[in-house]
């Protein structure tokens, strides 16, 4: 059965893959962006206009600020929408540190927004994304979603932690359905200019050296979006039931939080290593110190996903990163140049 769904970042990364999937099964999408500037603004639009090219009338967008909740409410007053995916948020770490003021807007006001829309519509189901940030400097290994994540190192991980909190009262007091995905190291085609996977395949292409931080000795659980997409497909689909049972503190809220990761921790320096085989160059390397916010390992314990959903990741990074480089090469060949400008860089989340 066809069905309404509204994906906020819908010109974002993540979001432009789960909107694309969504409608090529038959579902019509209502797409949130509002087109910020933390990278270039063409790689947004080149998303939207692939969207559209691709779906035609499925695909609405509009573009608005979720976390102006007043002119936000003006714009989606007429719309129907039968689920919510949340991905729209301020990201990076690193970024956060000097300008801190945007994630508070953008990731707490504005996860609010979306958690009173979904109350006032009574979704059947709002799916919305964390991140593995929140483990902080958490030194056992895997991440486990029973592991405590109340230390973490950067405001973009305290915003992520806030959204879950916020998320867990919604669930209680307003039995609305939510899913928490936290989101280990994403990369792929249609990636982030500020992530590490473009920006070293950027200054390998061009002959520039790289800054390799945490002085090469960092671990990272790499993504494939077609994994991501396929977890977040899987959540949309399998609402946490409301049970109604008793536990101590009250009702069990019908909230459910995951990890969506390759459930593998890749050295960093291997990641290099395959990016600089798919370029055909190597890489002049600069080894710098860990940057403040940064974790040194992250690794997805994925087995929650896997044994309620059926979750499991298909794609390594020795698949993964070469299909990368070859979309980063067909999408920059007529470029006057591959370096994204004023982007700040990061191995990310």
């Amino acid at each position: 059965m066809e069905q309404t769904i509204m994906v906020t970042g819908a010109a974002g990364f993540i979001g432009y893959h789960v909107a694309n999937h969504l409608m090529a099964r038959g579902d019509r999408v209502i797409g949130i962006d509002n087109m910020n500037d933390y990278y270039p603004v063409s790689l947004k639009r080149d998303r939207v206009r692939e969207l559209g090219f691709r779906h035609g009338a499925r695909f609405e967008f509009l573009e608005t600020d979720f976390s102006d909740w007043e002119a936000f409410d003006r714009e989606v007053s007429d719309r129907r929408f039968d689920a919510i995916v949340h991905l729209g948020a301020q990201a990076g770490v690193r970024y956060s540190i000097s300008n801190p003021r945007a994630y508070a807007q953008s990731n707490l006001v504005g996860h609010l927004t979306i958690l009173e829309l979904a109350r006032a519509r009574r979704v059947r189901h709002l799916v919305y994304a964390s991140s593995s940030s929140v483990y902080g400097g958490n030194q056992s290994l895997p991440f486990r979603v029973e592991d405590r994540a109340d230390h973490p190192l950067s405001l973009y991980a305290a915003t992520k932690k806030a959204d879950e909190l916020l998320s867990e009262t919604y669930a209680h007091l307003y039995r609305i359905p939510l899913t928490g995905l936290r989101f280990f190291t994403v990369y792929g085609p249609w990636g982030r200019p500020d992530m590490a996977m473009w920006l070293f395949t950027s200054a390998i292409l061009e002959g520039r050296a790289i800054d390799v931080f945490g002085e090469g000795e960092m671990r990272r659980d790499f993504t494939y979006i077609d994994d991501i997409v396929s977890g977040v497909i899987a959540s949309l689909d399998n609402p946490p039931p409301d049970d109604g049972l008793e536990k101590a503190g009250g009702s069990r809220a019908p909230h459910r939080l995951y990890n969506i990761g390759n459930n593998r921790s890749e050295e960093l320096t291997r990641m290099i290593a395959l990016i600089e085989e798919s370029c055909g160059r190597t890489a002049a390397r600069r080894l710098m110190p860990i940057q403040p916010g940064d974790v040194r390992d992250t690794f997805a314990d994925i087995s929650a996903i896997e044994r309620d959903l059926g979750y499991r990741p298909t794609t390594p990074i020795d698949v993964g990163i070469p299909r990368f480089v070859t979309w980063f090469k067909l999408y920059h060949r007529d470029a006057a140049s591959l370096a994204p400008k004023a982007v700040p860089a990061g191995i990310g989340r």
